[in-house]
């Protein structure tokens, strides 16, 4: 599927579930008339205000990891980061959990993930059972980034590329104080939807056949949980907060009746983190779409203090405390690469001689629409077949960090070259841990020699990753 034409199903639109004033109107704006196709001319002169060996756009963790490898390797790096933190949706977006580090018998996310996974434990004042403790998790990135001497500012975004025969001359920032530009020898794109790559002329797949895209999920924060309560009353199987779901759905307590309920986890006394709730039909690479799962989101929340507290064992006096200020989004652009990553590999636990690391979550693809057949499809996938056994992995090759017609550009985290269904386990923050180190340390090889990234020495990239810590068996 080229990026000219993208199909996809607005089912929260169609179904009213997020209908709004403020949104309805924000829809109408933009198909008002004729005004879709009309366009101003824009130019203006903008101050140079870095001029770096390496680029990095976007803070959270593959970006994050591309930088402070960068830096170890000698690049000067800067990195622009839109939000007001480092960590995307393991902070802003409060996701509760990174998801697997270890295959079970080695820790594939090593080197910058091992760093992140041990500080940690350190610095985590309320964490439970290995879940994020947000505020930790936002200091060890601000430490990482500070003492590996990575230059970086909030509130930066992204907002032009200036790209031609495929190499991009200079990108263009907006910041408080104004537009700005930024010259680099090298870019990494970490901006998760693939912005930087997709300006700059790459090409992208982008959901299934028909471009219908993963729900996300406005994940939340929650206090009063008698976690002793539920623990003596939990129910067997995979997805225990959900063992009350038909009974809620009878009594009208949800407007979408969601099977798929992945539920609370424990993060404190009595905390709990809430990746609960799907805004099927998201597309956030669309500001119009993003704006109206945040408010079906954030309506949705009273659903689900209501099933918590008059369902749920433990929960009777459980109150929400907030929101994620980002959405946590699972799936956009996947930038195509010199090499795409596959189901077929995923099956046969490839290994590739250009490997920069080796991963093994299993494909967790969440159903593109609410029932019991497209949950059950999920569970079967996620906990049946396609499941890996303890130690076993799968390679991920230099080549998905390189995109097919760019040549000063490299892509690391959930924009990497993969199919939809890979996609689906290399997602994940340590696999961005993993993508974001290699692409850096990458970057930083191409500025110094004046290269085309894929010019480089893989062998020699491989000897560095495995020095930082990485897994990279022979």
């Amino acid at each position: 599927m080229s990026h000219a034409m993208i199909k996809r199903r607005d089912w929260l639109w169609r179904s009213g579930a997020a209908a709004g004033a403020w949104a309805t109107g924000a829809v109408a704006s933009r198909g008002a008339g004729d005004l879709a196709s009309k366009t101003v001319g824009f130019h203006r002169e903008v101050p140079v205000r870095h001029e770096v060996d390496v680029f990095v756009a976007g803070g959270g963790p593959a970006g994050v990891a591309a930088a402070v490898s960068a830096r170890k390797q000698g690049a000067n790096v800067y990195l622009a980061e839109a939000h007001t933190c480092l960590g995307g949706m393991g902070t802003a977006a409060r996701v509760p959990t990174f998801m697997t580090f270890t295959d079970g018998v080695h820790f594939l996310a090593g080197g910058f993930g091992r760093e992140v996974h041990e500080r940690m434990k350190k610095d985590s004042t309320t964490s439970k059972c290995g879940h994020i403790d947000t505020e930790a998790l936002k200091r060890v990135y601000d430490a990482l980034m500070a003492e590996a001497g990575v230059g970086f500012t909030f509130l930066t975004t992204l907002v032009a590329v200036e790209a031609e025969g495929g190499h991009i001359s200079h990108v263009v920032c907006a910041a408080p104080s104004g537009l700005f530009a930024v010259r680099a020898k090298v870019y990494v794109d970490a901006t998760g939807n693939g912005d930087l790559a997709t300006w700059a002329g790459a090409k992208f797949e982008k959901g299934d056949a028909e471009g219908n895209l993963m729900p996300g999920t406005l994940c939340s924060v929650w206090s009063e949980i008698d976690w002793e309560t539920w623990r003596a009353n939990r129910p067997a199987g995979p997805q225990p907060d959900g063992h009350w779901l038909p009974e809620a759905f009878a009594a009208g307590v949800f407007t979408v009746p969601d099977e798929h309920l992945t539920g609370m986890h424990r993060t404190g006394e009595r905390l709990g983190a809430g990746n609960i709730g799907h805004t099927f039909g998201v597309d956030a690479t669309d500001e119009v779409s993003l704006t109206r799962a945040l408010i079906f989101g954030r309506k949705s929340m009273k659903e689900f203090v209501r099933y918590y507290r008059e369902y749920v064992p433990g929960f009777a006096k459980a109150e929400l405390v907030a929101t994620g200020s980002l959405l946590g989004v699972r799936e956009t652009r996947r930038i195509m690469g010199d090499y795409v990553l596959s189901l077929e590999d995923y099956r046969r636990r490839a290994s590739f001689p250009d490997e920069i690391g080796r991963y093994s979550y299993p494909i967790d693809n969440h159903p593109l629409r609410p029932g019991k057949d497209t949950y059950e499809q999920h569970r079967k996938e996620f906990d049946e077949t396609l499941r890996y056994a303890k130690g076993e992995s799968y390679g991920i090759p230099y080549r998905t960090l390189t995109p097919r017609g760019l040549g000063n550009v490299l892509v690391a985290g959930r924009c990497v070259s993969a199919d939809r269904m890979v996609h689906g386990s290399i997602r994940v923050m340590p696999g961005c841990f993993i993508t974001g180190q290699a692409a850096g340390v990458a970057a930083a090889i191409a500025a110094s020699g004046g290269r085309d990234p894929r010019a480089i020495d893989v062998a020699d990239l491989r000897r560095r990753l495995r020095e930082l810590g990485a897994y990279l068996p022979s």
